[in-house]
């Protein structure tokens, strides 16, 4: 009777990534009765740390570049955010689809959830709200960007979801005995898995790759309009100019509608300030100049393979009984993932490149996944058994999608630095970043840190508190 108790328990409502009318009626009625379904916490502790971390590289990143964006091969703390959102998609995705009533409806609002993470990630990305200091709006279709960090999470949301509610009926209603059953029970989503591998690396090794040309965007540069070539002909090559993960991008997005900011700009062979942002060195080559899409086609491709492995982490949590079981799965699984994708990089296998989305990226990536949530749920779950000492992380996950709009994508920072006196760079967020943290601590750089983590995170877990005490959560 514990075990069962301790199983339904675990069934959520799924942090909010689908309502509870799409869950499956629990197998056992009377439970209903004694035992009141709850949130996962060391989920929506997960989640907060994510969104958290999202702000901490973004917004500090420029001033500690070590642990922003690699700029091509290797992987820093920016680098996780990506594939731990992704993860945890899969993981609400295993609770939430548990217990499907009708598969039509579950279906049309798997649809429509997509559509609405298509939508607010055209809005924030697309160019239409810009950064925080640039008081503008408004965005030249010409150039907008089509891809973003929502339409990723759209895509591989939506694979994967489909993917769990068109295979219910194939698959029997109780795991057979054994260590690997859990593997048997869904084998459809490895089908799945294996047949995205397979697709993203014949292209990325297969794909022809020509000479291609860019027109310099950037009005500063003294080379402003001016039309490059770009050398390649190749053929397999993951270096930046002449991968076909570009190459998809540029023929299928157009190069007018991809990043103009990619990572690559502070690498060595392009900045003089490596690795910080810096004016490009005088024998730059051209590609320095050109635009990359992190989140595209075909590297977007790559990352459903990181919301299937959260996937099975929720299906661990939905099946196995007791907190060892779940444990010792995830963390043999976790440590092999990550083993796996450390020596693909450093025997020069496959490089760890986030760009590009590289296989041996979604090994090590997915592995920390697994570690990281595995020990909060230690921390949670069994030793502890309680969240208190968590609770700004667990309340942004709980308002997620809040926070990452308002604090990630700097909306609430934009609409503040909308009033100023006399001049636009004399605003609030300005005046308190100068002279309440910066000239304390006399370093711009420890300043920055130490604003990001009060002002900003701890802001909006607090925020995020008040709003869960009044029920009030953005759901899409």
């Amino acid at each position: 009777m514990a075990d069962i108790k301790e199983d339904v328990l675990s069934v959520v409502e799924a942090q909010k990534m689908l309502p509870e009318t799409e869950e499956e009626q629990v197998p056992n009625p009377p439970l209903q009765n004694n035992f009141k379904l709850k949130r996962v916490a060391s989920l929506d502790i997960f989640r907060g740390l994510t969104v958290a971390l999202m702000i901490l590289v973004d917004d500090a990143g420029g001033e500690w570049p070590l642990i922003a964006h690699a700029p091509w091969n290797g992987c820093n703390l920016a680098d996780f955010v990506m594939p731990f959102f992704l993860f945890i998609v899969g993981m609400s995705i295993a609770l939430a689809l548990k217990r499907i009533q009708d598969r039509t409806t579950a279906i049309n609002k798997v649809i429509l959830r997509t559509l609405k993470l298509l939508f607010w990630g055209l809005i924030l990305q697309g160019g239409y709200s810009h950064a925080p200091d640039k008081l503008t709006y408004g965005v030249d279709m010409r150039k907008i960007r089509w891809c973003g960090i929502l339409q990723r999470i759209a895509l591989a949301y939506l694979v994967v979801a489909l993917t769990e509610i068109i295979t219910r009926n194939a698959r029997p209603k109780v795991p057979s005995p054994g260590q690997f059953s859990i593997f048997k029970l869904y084998f459809w989503h490895w089908i799945l898995g294996a047949f995205v591998l397979i697709v993203y690396l014949a292209t990325l090794y297969g794909t022809y790759v020509p000479d291609w040309q860019l027109t310099v965007q950037n009005t500063d540069s003294a080379d402003f309009g001016k039309v490059l070539t770009v050398a390649c002909n190749v053929r397999g090559k993951l270096d930046p100019p002449c991968n076909a993960v570009g190459y998809v991008d540029r023929k299928v997005l157009g190069i007018n509608h991809m990043y103009q900011h990619p990572a690559w700009k502070r690498s060595q062979a392009c900045t003089e300030n490596f690795p910080n942002e810096g004016p490009f060195r005088s024998d730059a080559p051209s590609w320095c100049w050109a635009p990359f899409e992190p989140e595209g086609i075909l590297s977007s491709i790559s990352a459903i393979l990181s919301t299937i492995i959260g996937v099975h982490f929720g299906h661990v949590l939905v099946h196995m009984k007791g907190h060892s079981s779940r444990v010792g799965h995830w963390t043999i699984m976790g440590l092999g993932l990550l083993i796996l994708g450390i020596v693909l990089h450093f025997t020069d296998a496959i490089p760890l490149n986030k760009q590009l989305y590289t296989f041996s990226y979604t090994c090590v990536t997915s592995g920390a996944a697994a570690l990281v949530f595995s020990a909060i749920y230690i921390m949670v779950d069994v030793i502890w058994t309680q969240e208190k000492l968590f609770l700004p992380l667990e309340w942004i996950g709980m308002n997620a999608m809040l926070v990452y709009v308002m604090a990630a994508e700097g909306i609430f920072a934009g609409f503040i630095n909308g009033w100023y006196y006399d001049n636009p760079h004399n605003t609030l967020i300005n005046w308190i970043q100068k002279h309440i943290f910066i000239e304390i601590w006399h370093s711009r750089r420890v300043g920055i840190l130490l604003y990001v983590i009060f002002a900003e995170i701890l802001f909006w877990g607090i925020v995020a508190g008040l709003l869960h005490r009044l029920s009030i959560y953005w759901k899409l």
